[in-house]
């Protein structure tokens, strides 16, 4: 298959590229800069512009681009989040629907559009989306796939949770604190933690883009949900370390601001689509999926 990926430089872009191409599939990496190979192609999503003709006959475009939300959420920072996730998407969407033959348009999305703090109800991809700034990103994010749908492409949305990797920026964060011996649960731990192996968000990609009956919102998580309280247990146990310098949730309030509701907030967001496609993980629990990120 002929892939087309948006956000290609950053973690998961390069561990897709590497991954589809190893198993014999063509990529296009969209670039911000002059291309210097013949599997790069110039855009600028913030300008809409991307020439349909410099595409071929993809089958699947692949939106991974948007700036790192781990960072102060300033109001500048916050229009940079929106904008770089809702523009690109935009931008593969129309193009989409230039084309002769409409590909498979999917696009990275996340739990955090379920809302703040959603307890230990269970959520699905039919669960309605929150309130907050990240519910609202993930209603334009999506909303942007419209003209691709509307055009007759088939478009979904991942809605993935922390995917770990020992690579994987993210889950670095989370793990330094254990290897310095400093680890422990984040505010009252009984908040749900969705999280997902680097392996499995991998394959469910491919899996979105085979399948036809998958469309819309998919959940990417693990199909076991753990609390925050299990997954601080099983990393030290993963690690070798101990696990009892808790962080309180007003120290992170204050220093992350709405961002640490990412960590606070419960999410007991579960891969329904996924299953009922019978999709199968390779690591369905969090132990699995940890051991799996540190030994990748």
């Amino acid at each position: 298959m002929k892939y087309v990926l948006a956000g290609a430089s950053g973690f998961l872009g390069k561990a897709l590229a590497r991954d589809l191409v190893t198993d014999g599939h063509q990529v296009l990496r969209l670039v911000r800069r002059t291309p210097s190979s013949a599997d790069e192609i110039r855009w600028d999503p913030a300008r809409g512009d991307l020439d349909p003709a410099a595409l071929g006959d993809p089958d699947v475009l692949v939106n991974l681009a948007g700036a790192n939300i781990g960072r102060p959420w300033t109001p500048t920072y916050r229009t940079l989040i929106r904008e770089s996730r809702v523009s690109t998407t935009a931008t593969l969407a129309a193009v989409a629907g230039q084309l002769e033959r409409p590909p498979v348009v999917i696009t990275q999305s996340g739990v955090g559009g379920y809302g703040l703090d959603c307890g230990d109800r269970v959520l699905t991809e039919d669960s309605e989306l929150g309130e907050g700034f990240l519910s609202d990103v993930v209603r334009l994010w999506e909303g942007a796939l419209e003209p691709a749908r509307a055009a007759g492409s088939r478009v979904a949305a991942l809605r993935t949770g922390v995917v770990l990797d020992r690579k994987a920026p993210a889950f670095q964060l989370l793990s330094l604190p254990f290897r310095v011996g400093l680890g422990g649960r984040l505010g009252p731990g009984t908040q749900y933690f969705p999280v997902i192996s680097l392996t499995d968000w991998l394959r469910a990609v491919r899996f979105v883009a085979e399948h036809d009956a998958l469309n819309g919102p998919v959940n990417a998580t693990l199909p076991v949900p753990a609390t925050n309280n299990e997954f601080t247990q099983a990393l030290a146990t993963a690690l070798h370390r101990p696990a009892f310098v808790p962080v309180p949730a007003f120290v992170m309030k204050a220093a992350l601001g709405e961002f640490a509701w990412e960590l606070l907030g419960s999410k007991r967001a579960l891969p329904t689509r996924l299953q009922s496609a019978n999709f199968t993980f390779h690591h369905p629990t969090t132990p699995t999926a940890l051991s799996a990120a540190l030994t990748s």
